[in-house]
């Protein structure tokens, strides 16, 4: 299962070859409710094969649909949820997201992937990654305010094994194997090796994280773990998204609310000055006439490539029509089902041009028309 990130979600963003499913839901992490998340997941595939029918009449639905249809009887997938999901395929793609937030229960069948959904998940400016070290294994989560969720690491060597492999000096590799007590007699010799093996770890792990996850994410990363490899750790790291700052404790002892807590306590004050500077950065740019607030302005500048960064207000909707061609915006009926979010469609046309979508808290905001574009210089 592929990470999601504003890189993954521009690929979606591209020409796809039609049809393209889209199908979210919001999930549960435990019993009773979890129980019911396959019966509306196998629901919502039947809406889109009927969909899929009457828009393509033509096109064999079956090849489309079955990767679809697998994932419902995958018991082990469904035992293990978040709070939201996402599924996307055409043909060629099938893409499976578990998101740390709800999202509404829909499926779309379209020449495009409906991504509206994820937007807000990706671009919610209060994210942030945890690793979590000791000399022996690393664990990532990602979170945010809320909630705080382990990260499926896919290939990356996450333990000393399989980092060093024929590189581990043999006390080091029963000691992680078998969880015995370091024994070390003498000076240097065994103790040494024990601390250039770390060394060699920390850096494996400081380079796959930055590679796999950091930078492709932009997400600032807070280490936890005790203070003697806080310093190790520090004087061997690259990551220019690791925080000066971090929970000194060894993580295996805290309770996963207790984590998100003690790294939230590290995180704010980043999440609140990076506010502050987009806000003061709009305002900069507004009395130079290098930024707008106004829908209509937005809009014309979103399909000029003009806008750098647009704020977006969280839990704001703005109900009409868009013209991606012309810019031409015409508010409407958020019941009416070809009527979308304009703020939506406009974060997506910023993300289609390169620009960067940031989503803020109301009370964060610098305007109060649910949106704040600063244009590129």
């Amino acid at each position: 299962m592929r990470h999601l990130t504003t890189d993954v979600l521009r690929g979606f963003l591209k020409d796809t070859e039609p049809p393209c499913i889209s199908l979210y839901q919001p999930t549960h992490r435990a019993n009773p409710d979890a129980l019911q998340d396959p019966i509306r997941y196998k629901n919502l595939v039947r809406d889109a094969e009927r969909s899929l029918r009457e828009k393509y009449p033509g096109r064999e639905a079956r090849p489309l649909l079955e990767p679809f249809q697998a994932l419902a009887d995958d018991y082990h997938f469904w035992a293990h949820q978040l709070d939201g999901l996402a599924v996307l395929g055409s043909a060629g793609t099938f893409e499976v997201f578990q998101l740390p937030r709800p999202v509404k229960e829909l499926a779309v069948v379209a020449d495009s992937f409906h991504l509206k959904p994820l937007l807000r998940v990706v671009q919610s400016a209060d994210r942030y990654q945890v690793l979590c070290l000791d000399r022996h294994k690393a664990t990532l989560y990602e979170g945010n305010r809320d909630v705080l969720d382990e990260v499926d690491v896919g290939a990356m060597p996450a333990t000393i094994t399989a980092a060093l492999g024929e590189q581990l000096t043999d006390p080091q590799r029963r000691i992680a194997y078998n969880a015995e007590p370091a024994v070390f007699h003498g000076q240097g010799g065994r103790a040494v090796e024990t601390e250039k093996d770390t060394d060699r770890f920390f850096r494996v792990i400081d380079r796959e994280v930055l590679d796999r996850f950091s930078r492709p994410s932009g997400l600032p990363l807070v280490l936890a773990a005790l203070s003697e490899y806080h310093a190790d750790f520090r004087r061997l790291s690259r990551n220019p998204f690791l925080q000066p700052d971090g929970v000194t404790k060894d993580p295996g002892s805290l309770t996963p609310e207790q984590l998100r807590a003690e790294v939230w306590r590290v995180v704010e004050p980043t999440y609140l000055a990076r506010l502050a500077q987009l806000t003061e950065d709009h305002r900069t740019a507004a009395a130079r006439g290098l930024a707008a607030s106004d829908l209509n302005d937005v809009a014309q500048a979103a399909v000029a490539s003009r806008i750098g960064i647009l704020l977006i207000e969280a839990d704001r909707e703005i109900p009409g029509r868009f013209d991606p061609a012309t810019g031409e915006v015409r508010p409407d009926r958020l019941a009416d089902p070809e009527v979308d979010d304009l703020i939506d469609d406009l974060a997506e046309t910023v993300l289609r041009t390169g620009g960067e979508v940031v989503v803020v808290p109301a009370r964060r905001m610098p305007t109060d028309t649910g949106l704040a574009a600063t244009f590129r210089h």
